[in-house]
């Protein structure tokens, strides 16, 4: 594993600026409340800075409704409609069941039929992406979610607002 293979893994979704001067990859589970709680200050800096490449490594690790979430958000993707399907995922609240994520979608507008065979057409590839970002976490030795590397420093918790913005200084440093 390199540090360009887990900063600019070509098949990972990208938000934020993708020619950004500064990259932030995200090791998170959209079950996963810590996630959850930092995702609107994580974008909040990404949008507000505008200079930023945020790099989502889905790393599905809640069990099988994570798993499924993160399919259907990968299928989204492959129709260029992975922020959406992200920010309805990241603001579903609660424990997931299909119907929940469903519907989360759902309200979108995304069509999570559509989203599914979306998946199952590029399956191989996100599962092997998928695959690859649970083999980088182990490796850099990630316990659990969010972890995030900003520049390449590692920073393997939850970020308040002040400790993501220091870290986004450090990381242009």
């Amino acid at each position: 594993m390199t540090v360009e293979e887990v900063l600019f893994d070509p098949a990972n979704p990208v938000l934020g600026n993708k020619g950004g001067d500064l990259t932030i990859v995200e090791f998170f589970d959209y079950q996963c409340p810590y996630c959850k709680a930092n995702h609107p200050i994580l974008i909040d800096i990404v949008e507000t800075d505008g200079n930023i490449q945020l790099v989502m490594k889905d790393w599905p690790i809640f069990g099988a409704q994570s798993v499924a979430a993160a399919q259907l958000a990968l299928g989204a993707a492959s129709l260029d409609q992975y922020d959406i399907a992200n920010e309805a995922l990241m603001a579903t609240e609660g424990r997931f069941t299909e119907k929940l994520v469903r519907d989360s979608l759902a309200v979108t507008g995304l069509k999570v039929a559509a989203l599914g065979e979306a998946y199952k057409t590029s399956r191989a590839k996100w599962n092997a992406l998928m695959a690859r970002n649970s083999s980088q976490a182990t490796q850099l030795g990630l316990e659990g979610t969010p972890a995030f590397i900003i520049g390449t420093t590692l920073y393997p918790r939850s970020l308040d607002a002040e400790a993501l913005r220091e870290a986004v200084e450090r990381g242009r440093a």
